[in-house]
């Protein structure tokens, strides 16, 4: 089983989070930001991984430092559940349709950390959630899960459709390049021999 815990504690920020990349989907996850919670749950969700995480962070001042914090930890979490990523699938794509919104997502297990953020939310708020901020939740955590993530909107009105849209493609294009590949589940893919 590929797993990781993380606790990560700073001046703004509390976090502890398991990681299951091999699990069924179960969310426990409380951040403190309902919407962040409702996008993580469905995340575990739709890439079949199992999530714990708990954060208590200064919201008090907005959800700005909880959001990229719990990026980066969760990225911190991937890194170390993958290991030397031996086996794995490497590449991973997904198409995702939610009602009006179409938000395609491509992945690439890299070892090089870059995000191509191509979404366009029409409203500045989903809640009390400032949308700008999945951008930061997505820098965090290719960041530190050190892959390349491109997130391109192809159609959506709704900023909550597109938010939903990108979470859920982001997981099934993740979860797809996790996947081991049994014909080659001793290999590193890659010409290089490290990742």
């Amino acid at each position: 089983m590929r797993t990781a815990e993380i606790t990560r504690n700073t001046a703004e920020t509390q976090i502890s989070l398991s990681l299951n990349i091999d699990g069924g989907g179960t969310a426990v996850v409380d951040t403190g930001c309902g919407f962040l919670d409702h996008m993580l749950t469905l995340f575990a969700r739709h890439g079949r991984f199992d999530l714990s995480l708990r954060c208590i962070g200064d919201t008090a001042v907005d959800d700005h430092h909880t959001t990229e914090d719990v990026g980066i930890a969760l990225g911190q979490a991937f890194a170390a559940a993958l290991g030397e990523k031996r086996g794995i699938e490497r590449y991973g794509s997904f198409l995702l349709p939610m009602d009006e919104a179409l938000v395609r997502c491509a992945v690439d297990i890299s070892g090089r950390s870059c995000l191509v953020y191509r979404l366009d939310i029409p409203a500045q708020k989903v809640g009390s959630f400032d949308t700008e901020l999945a951008e930061e939740f997505f820098l965090g955590f290719v960041r530190h899960a050190a892959v390349t993530m491109h997130l391109h909107q192809l159609e959506g009105k709704n900023s909550h459709h597109i938010l939903e849209a990108a979470f859920k493609a982001a997981a099934r294009a993740l979860a797809a390049a996790c996947r081991i590949d049994p014909d080659y589940a001793d290999q590193i893919p890659s010409t290089k021999g490290v990742l």
